[in-house]
């Protein structure tokens, strides 16, 4: 479905959700909203350097390593890379039959050139399929101190007395 852009209201440019006119800030992610004629403005300037880019890897590219994992992992990640315009190999390591079918992990190689589009694209997919953006992570940092009179759970931000090594709120376990 085509996204329509009115003039008169504002965007998000990172989650692409639509606001009142009045709105400054993206609830889902913080970020600043453009209006709808700066998003247009955007947009278009997205697909034009997707457009001009080659989907064509020369010889003389420089290549890099970004991502290790199964075949279906980096084979996903390949996929996601061309609906962007950018070009990657899903390679085997040395000793394995190259195919990814030996049960060895593949490579996901891309240009240098594209590398920075390449790891906030990754990084977008990333918090778009774990749900981050729905979840307190203010706790994540949290550390069990056995010493300490109440340690924070870094999963579910629960305060508990370091006695016990399990969360009682989310049963991770400190032991």
């Amino acid at each position: 479905m085509d996204l329509i852009i009115e003039d008169d209201l504002k965007y998000c440019p990172r989650c692409q959700e639509e606001y009142r006119a009045e709105a400054e800030t993206c609830a889902d992610c913080g970020g600043t909203l453009l209006t709808g004629r700066a998003f247009k403005e955007e947009l278009a300037a997205r697909e034009a350097a997707r457009a001009g880019r080659s989907m064509e890897i020369t010889p003389d590219d420089e290549l890099v390593d970004v991502r290790r994992g199964p075949v279906i992992q980096i084979k996903s990640y390949q996929s996601l890379l061309a609906e962007h315009r950018i070009p990657a190999l899903a390679v085997g390591e040395s000793g394995g039959c190259a195919k990814g079918c030996c049960g060895t992990d593949l490579l996901l190689r891309v240009r240098r050139d594209d590398l920075e589009d390449v790891l906030a694209i990754l990084a977008e997919e990333h918090v778009r399929t774990t749900g981050l953006l729905d979840h307190d992570l203010s706790t994540a940092g949290a550390v069990f101190n056995t010493q300490a009179e109440q340690v924070t759970c870094p999963a579910c931000g629960c305060t508990f007395p370091p006695t016990t090594s399990t969360c009682p709120d989310c049963g991770l376990c400190f032991a």
